[in-house]
């Protein structure tokens, strides 16, 4: 499983974000862009109606753009490609479309700096909040380990161990049960609680669909008034918000409750019995097709395959998690450990595919 930071760290950036951090819902007729020659781009907030003195403006970090770009409907390369060799193109498209918008849009904006471009009714499960709820929860687990714990641009991640489950999966190879709560402030999916599987020998985690939860973050339109108005919490909402964690609650219990683990631990140990009778480089490059990966993380699984001997199905699955380890972007490292869940719950024709790959 990949390191991420320490949970102390964690919990001073959570504390810092939560003091500066900034919500704003806005008329898509009061915000304007403007450019300059290196590229960098501004989004100011005002009822002037023109970027200049009285009207604040914030940086546009690359989702943000990217948002922005796929809510005015056009297409992110052109964006870029204005951006970076036609700015004063860039902001007469984005201020004439803005203007003919009728839509409201809330911006998250951090340090300064827009960070997400959402709809009026993106519903705020936010990390600060959520951390204060589930880590006095999952400290209570037997035995628990902060195995890896992130808070990257898009993703807050949890990933906690419990070793009062244990199962083994083949001779001296052996798995723990543990849980990730996944979530994202800036649009980039949903609130999420998975169960975690946790080889001991070399470290790969596993991230198993089974009894998930999801809370999507849509809700009703936020108000404001004819200008930007920040937005803060009120008793509706945080009400709301307590019954949900109460939610978390159950499942985190759930997924580290025995049947649930010994049931992912059982398909996992199904996937010894599946021969890899074919060329093992086809059949990597069969899944690198079918989950997208790209060339440098084909290899890389090719080489953990390999390396490790084991052309089994259950081969080919810590190939994948072991790879992950390899993985700098952390976010990418998380996706291909799900990935290693999505495997075990793949049936005898899509194995087929796989296995007989020449």
């Amino acid at each position: 499983m990949k390191n991420g930071r320490s949970l102390v760290d964690l919990a001073h950036e959570l504390e810092r974000q939560v003091a500066v951090r900034q919500d704003l819902i806005v008329p898509s007729s009061l915000l304007r862009c403007r450019t300059n020659e290196l590229g960098n781009l501004q989004l100011h907030v005002g009822a002037g109606g023109h970027a200049g003195h009285g009207v604040e403006g914030y940086g546009v970090n690359g989702l943000a753009r990217r948002q922005l770009a796929e809510k005015l409907k056009i297409p992110f390369t052109y964006f870029e490609r204005m951006r970076r060799t036609q700015p004063t193109l860039l902001d007469r498209n984005l201020n004439t479309w803005l203007q003919v918008e009728e839509e409201r849009r809330m911006l998250r904006i951090l340090d300064g700096e827009v960070r997400a471009v959402l709809s009026d009714r993106y519903r705020r499960l936010d990390n600060f909040e959520l951390a204060q709820s589930v880590l006095p929860l999952l400290s209570r687990l037997e035995g628990a380990c902060f195995e890896s714990v992130e808070l990257t641009e898009t993703k807050l991640y949890l990933k906690v161990i419990t070793p009062r489950l244990a199962y083994e999966v083949a001779p001296g190879d052996i798995v723990q049960a543990g849980i990730v709560i996944t979530n994202s402030e800036v649009g980039c999916g949903t609130l999420s609680v998975q169960p975690l599987l946790y080889r001991l020998v070399c470290r790969n985690g596993l991230i198993a669909s089974d009894g998930a939860l999801r809370k999507t973050h849509v809700g009703r339109a936020l108000q404001s008034g004819e200008t930007s108005n920040i937005v803060f919490r009120d008793d509706t909402l945080m009400a709301d918000d307590r019954a949900f964690f109460l939610k978390v609650r159950d499942v985190v219990e759930a997924a580290v409750s025995e049947p649930v683990f010994r049931q992912i631990a059982s398909k996992l140990r199904k996937t010894r019995d599946i021969p890899l009778s074919g060329d093992p480089t086809k059949t990597v490059e069969v899944l690198a097709s079918r989950y997208t990966l790209n060339d440098t993380e084909r290899v890389g699984v090719l080489r953990h395959l390999i390396v490790a001997g084991d052309l089994s199905g259950y081969g080919l699955v810590n190939a994948v998690t072991h790879y992950s380890q390899d993985v700098e972007d952390y976010d990418r490292a998380t996706e291909l450990e799900a990935l290693g869940g999505k495997l075990i719950d793949l049936g005898p024709g899509d194995w087929k595919a796989l296995s007989h790959a020449a």
